[in-house]
């Protein structure tokens, strides 16, 4: 890893952030202020309009841009802006614009207080935490590392659309820019601080019990009920679960029959798994495989869709921590904490591959996917800083 002597110290950047704080913050509320639900295309083309038109007042126009068309799912967007200064290091930043809030709901958003249990202050709104803060930052880091006059690496910014809902369309874009590159920054949120670099592997099965409909009163004996099946099936998938390895599972969403008179005909469960291992992902499948219900006549089908696979702090993204430990050292802040954390995120894809990537690059602050999430903005700063520091050092290949 190649370091340069002219990159701005650490402590600059982040005296830069901080007097900037206020245009970053304004850039994180305009995003907040479009709504981008995960399953409402017009809002999320709209979104993503708005995320480019911001990139590009910031940052000027891109050397190379594309956006990939989403389908059913919303698109994602590569923006490249070559290095400068003979910078020849390749640095993508990736972040997820969609949310999983409905449209309409910022208009009933519940303001928590304003200030913590701490007495620091809170910035609020849907997608603010998660991940609308981490995309700002993303885009100010690379002007700070810029307007220091410091040589800076190619960096591409890949902005997808879906990934609250698995990634289904970006994924391929993910991998192709994360193999261009020579190290990957995910703009996440942290962990009340740290720097994510364990997460879990995510599966999202569809279970769909086929039964015997039959009227309810009359002839209930001929019927064989899907929904009192598939409720066996799903206390069964329940006890699956081994908290102790790092396996959950949860029965989120539950359907079935035509009608109260009739013994139901077809019944489906969703069911998202938690895994910290390759291993336990194995065993999963094998006891769910082996689930049996009572009424022969009920046919089980079960959809083993693994999202995302588990990941670690693999060998190739090591250096990198490293780095950015070394960045944050050098802005006068504490030891850079890392956390294994049971949620997923596109860096799962990336270090699958093999890949050099850190994922909680983004905001400080808590509540994803809960009514009241927040930020902290007195961390703004320290946080741009961090990725314009990494952005600075990321000036040639890691592999060099």
């Amino acid at each position: 890893m190649t370091a340069s002597h002219t990159a701005p110290t650490p402590a600059a950047l982040t005296a830069r952030a901080q007097d900037v704080t206020a245009e970053i913050v304004a850039d994180i509320l305009t995003l907040v202020r479009h709504e981008t639900s995960s399953y409402d295309l017009p809002a999320l083309a709209a979104g993503l309009d708005v995320l480019r038109e911001v990139t590009i007042t910031r940052l000027g126009p891109p050397d190379h841009e594309h956006r990939h068309p989403g389908g059913a799912y919303g698109d994602t967007l590569t923006l490249t802006y070559t290095g400068t200064g003979g910078g020849t290091g390749h640095v993508a930043l990736v972040g997820h614009y969609d949310t999983v809030w409905p449209t309409g709901t910022l208009a009933g958003w519940e303001q928590p207080e304003p200030t913590d249990e701490d007495g620091r202050a809170r910035l609020s709104g849907p997608g603010i935490f998660d991940m609308k803060t981490g995309l700002a930052q993303g885009i100010w880091a690379l002007k700070l590392a810029r307007e220091s006059g410091a040589p800076v690496p190619t960096v591409t910014f890949l902005f997808n659309g879906d990934e609250e809902i698995g990634s289904l369309a970006s994924r391929p874009v993910i991998e192709e820019t994360a193999r261009k590159a020579d190290a990957t920054l995910v703009l996440e949120p942290t962990a009340h601080g740290a720097v994510k670099t364990a997460r879990k592997g995510t599966g999202i099965f569809k279970v769909t019990a086929t039964g015997v409909e039959a009227h309810a009163g009359l002839a209930p004996q001929d019927g064989a009920s899907a929904i009192l099946a598939l409720s066996e099936f799903v206390i069964a998938a329940a006890a699956v679960a081994a908290p102790e390895r790092g396996t959950t599972v949860n029965t989120g969403l539950v359907s079935g029959g035509s009608a109260v008179n009739v013994v139901a005909g077809s019944a489906t469960a969703g069911i998202d798994i938690r895994v910290a291992s390759e291993a336990e992902q194995a065993r999963v499948d094998a006891e769910f495989a082996a689930i049996e219900v009572t009424d022969p006549r009920v046919r089980i089908e079960v959809d083993h869709d693994w999202n995302r696979p588990p990941m670690t702090l693999n060998a190739a993204s090591a250096p990198l921590l490293d780095l950015a430990r070394e960045v944050t050292r050098a802005q006068g802040r504490d030891e850079l904490p890392t956390a294994a954390v049971g949620g997923a995120s596109d860096a799962n894809f990336i270090a699958a591959l093999g890949l050099p990537v850190l994922c909680g690059m983004g905001a400080v602050g808590d509540g994803a996917h809960a009514q009241g999430e927040y930020i902290h903005p007195d961390t703004v700063p320290a946080q741009t800083a961090l990725v314009a520091g990494l952005l600075s050092r990321l000036i040639r290949p890691l592999r060099d």
